[in-house]
């Protein structure tokens, strides 16, 4: 997954998502509310959205009042971009200004009314493993711990979590906010997170296209490291060359 803002240009965004060959991409309400249709609309011109899916999310609000309301204003917005059928919704509730840190309890309250109402909703949450079971229960698609802080780039901060919400979990998890490079985007895939949400370290790397691919290319060892599984990690030293025929 991949977020649109922060971008140096346009142009920037959409070669860095064409670069990324991400499944879903993400924008902000907020934002594309104060643009035009034809603003966004430049935006999706020339993806393939045979194998892409935007998802609208609720970025910047702090109640769980405010993030239905908003979560409508994006169902609207995706609508009259065309993807009538789309009921993807990140679900954010961030009431702490400093280091962004999600509202559980207005999390759960959102996405229990959203999901009443047919939303697929996808929540940004801190890696709390009982909230991660309490949404998965209520009907989430998904659940979104959080790395670090969002835009801080610090990686997985909150490692132990974060392995027993994957451990326990049901649905995917997508560890989203403060992956800042592609090696720590590997380090998730390799705990068997089923993906990951990049947007800052892509947006203001030096070269963001670039930066996009590295990212896809940790996503991909992360994974089939996963799939090849990791070996035992001993306390001792093992030689890797056999001792048995040694001259002596």
């Amino acid at each position: 997954m991949l977020g649109t803002g922060k971008y140096k240009s346009l142009d920037d965004a959409k070669q860095s998502i064409l670069a990324s060959e991400c499944e879903i991409l993400t924008v902000a309400v907020r934002r594309a509310q104060s643009s035009t249709i034809q603003s966004m609309g430049s935006l999706i011109t020339g993806l393939d959205w045979a194998n892409l899916w935007l998802m609208p999310n609720t970025a910047g609000c702090q109640t769980a009042q405010e993030a239905i309301r908003v979560a409508f204003l994006g169902q609207e917005i995706v609508k009259n971009l065309g993807f009538e059928d789309n009921k993807f919704t990140k679900l954010e509730v961030i009431p702490d200004p400093k280091y962004l840190l999600p509202d559980g309890l207005g999390t759960l309250l959102a996405a229990e009314y959203l999901i009443s109402k047919d939303f697929t909703i996808l929540p940004y949450i801190n890696a709390d493993p009982i909230l991660a079971k309490q949404l998965e229960m209520t009907g989430c698609a998904t659940v979104m711990p959080l790395g670090s802080p969002i835009g801080s780039g610090q990686g997985l901060q909150n490692l132990a979590n974060i392995k027993i919400i994957i451990e326990n979990s049901n649905v995917p998890v997508i560890v989203d906010a403060g992956i800042g490079s592609p090696s720590q985007a590997a380090q998730a895939m390799e705990l068997g997170a089923a993906g990951v949400l990049a947007n800052t370290a892509v947006a203001k790397a030096r070269n963001s296209p670039q930066m996009a691919e590295a990212m896809k290319l940790g996503v991909i060892a992360g994974r089939a490291a996963y799939n090849a599984g990791q070996m035992k990690v001993n306390s001792t030293a093992s030689p890797s060359s056999p001792t048995l025929g040694l001259v002596t």
